[in-house]
């Protein structure tokens, strides 16, 4: 058992209980991606265009994701969703979505996909999303809401889930 600031005291089982983190989710599917693109290609302009909108959504997903962990560490709570919370964190991104993490490693996989020229990975994209909201983000909220209450329902009311 470990205090938190405010008096609480967690114990090992202070977490939401997520299925599975959320970057080895989005690797293990891109990797799936490669491997289906080895045995058929599926492009989707072949062009350079392509490679340049990835480019463009893997720069977007990086600088997301660096300022929402940056908001994460400095609020003085984990990054891992394995670990317990410590605070409801909303500065920086976490302003204008309660996920910007997980639309960061979104925009990071859409990026590679267009970097690679696949139409695979959108069609990856869609089990990843679902397990994503039902399996992560619900799990997340569930266990928000009953710790921090009342303070967490007036950020999820002003906040939107995603974009």
């Amino acid at each position: 058992m470990t205090a938190v600031p405010g008096g609480d005291v967690t114990t090992a089982a202070d977490n939401p209980g997520v299925i599975v983190r959320p970057p080895f989710l989005y690797i293990g599917a891109f990797v799936a991606v490669l491997l289906l693109r080895a045995v058929w290609p599926l492009p989707i302009l072949d062009r350079p265009l392509t490679r340049w909108l990835g480019v463009f959504s893997l720069l977007l997903g990086l600088a997301l994701a660096v300022r929402g962990r940056r908001a994460l560490t400095a609020a003085g709570t984990n990054v891992n969703p394995s670990r317990p919370a410590t605070t409801i964190v909303s500065s920086g991104p976490y302003r204008f979505s309660r996920n910007p993490l997980y639309v960061a490693l979104t925009l990071l996989f859409i990026g590679l996909t267009l970097a690679v020229d696949t139409w695979w990975g959108f069609v990856a994209l869609i089990p990843v999303l679902i397990v994503m909201h039902f399996g992560v983000v619900r799990r997340e909220e569930r266990y928000l809401t009953k710790k921090f209450g009342d303070s967490y329902r007036r950020y999820r009311a002003n906040v939107r889930r995603y974009l």
